[in-house]
């Protein structure tokens, strides 16, 4: 086994028709730090996702805080600013989408249980300290979770997003692969 170098990853990449993207949004609500936005950023290019939704005081590119940690996935992952998040919710809700936030309830399921029926998706991250505001999380259609079986209840609010993300594009692409 060898490690591909950065030119033979960047040819592979450009020589690949690329993937159709997931039927799938985010929308961050009132995060406060910019390298965990630019995280999101570059986590959403790699997963192929269709936007990101920053919402209430996320910061917004251009940054160079949010740019440090997105390398360049500003530019690639579509994405758009609306002050109140619930604006995006009732769109998004109107047009068929489900609404799921990513955060701990009395109701919330495993990230893993997800049907591909369920897709379109906006999944929902919140605030690095609160989570997801109450009356944000009064209009979404439910609550996914990452278990977490340490001393701590949460992970950093781009790594869960990593996890959750990347579980959503798995579920979505092999309901849509042919069995072998």
């Amino acid at each position: 086994m060898r490690k591909l170098t950065h030119d033979e990853i960047s040819r592979t990449r450009s020589q690949t028709s690329p993937l159709a993207p997931v039927p799938l949004l985010s929308l961050l609500e009132n995060i406060r730090s910019h390298y965990n936005v630019g995280s999101i950023f570059r986590t959403a290019d790699g997963a192929g996702i269709q936007k990101l939704i920053l919402t209430g005081y996320t910061p917004v590119p251009p940054r160079r805080e949010i740019e440090k940690t997105a390398l360049g996935a500003t530019a690639t992952v579509p994405w758009e600013h609306i002050k109140d998040p619930l604006e995006a919710i009732i769109a998004l809700k109107s047009s068929g989408t489900t609404i799921l936030a990513l955060e701990h309830t009395d109701a919330s399921r495993p990230y893993t249980n997800v049907a591909p029926t369920e897709f379109p998706i906006c999944l929902i991250l919140g605030n690095e300290l609160t989570g997801v505001s109450n009356r944000v999380l009064a209009a979404c259609d439910g609550a996914l979770e990452i278990p977490m079986v340490g001393v701590k209840h949460s992970l950093n609010v781009a790594v869960a997003y990593g996890i959750a993300v990347y579980e959503l594009v798995r579920c979505w692409r092999s309901a849509r692969s042919p069995v072998k």
